[in-house]
Formats: C-alpha cells, structure tokens, sequence
C-alpha cells in the first residue's frame, strides 16, 4: 500500500461512516503499520486526529503487536 492510497481510504472512510469510521480505518492503519512501518502509520494518525476523533493511538518505533 501506497501512504496515498492510505489517505484515500481514511478519507472514504471518514465521510462514507462518520463517526463510526474507526473500525474501517483502523484496519487502514494496522495495513500501513505492516507496509510502510510504524512511523507512517502514526503519520498518518496525527494528520487525520485519529487518536483524539476515533481512539487510534500511535504505536511507539519498534514496537510489535505480534
């Protein structure tokens, strides 16, 4: 996955489910964490707010949920 391609699909996400977006992104997050490592993925956390609108926390680098 492209971090393009991510953006897209968060922002889908976002308007298509609103408020219930977070499970749809989340899975969008965990993919990006497993393609592009954890610093995107909290990239990508913090310019969409995640954390504060969905509860999505940002991984710590070098952290495995494995």
């Amino acid at each position: 996955m492209k971090i393009e391609e991510a953006r897209q699909r968060i922002e889908s996400a976002m308007t298509q489910y609103g408020a219930q977006a977070g499970v749809a992104i989340d899975l969008v997050i965990n993919e990006v964490r497993s393609d592009l490592g954890v610093a995107t993925a909290n990239e990508l956390i913090d310019e969409f707010d995640l954390e504060l609108q969905y509860n999505i926390a940002p991984l710590e680098p070098g952290f495995s949920s494995s």
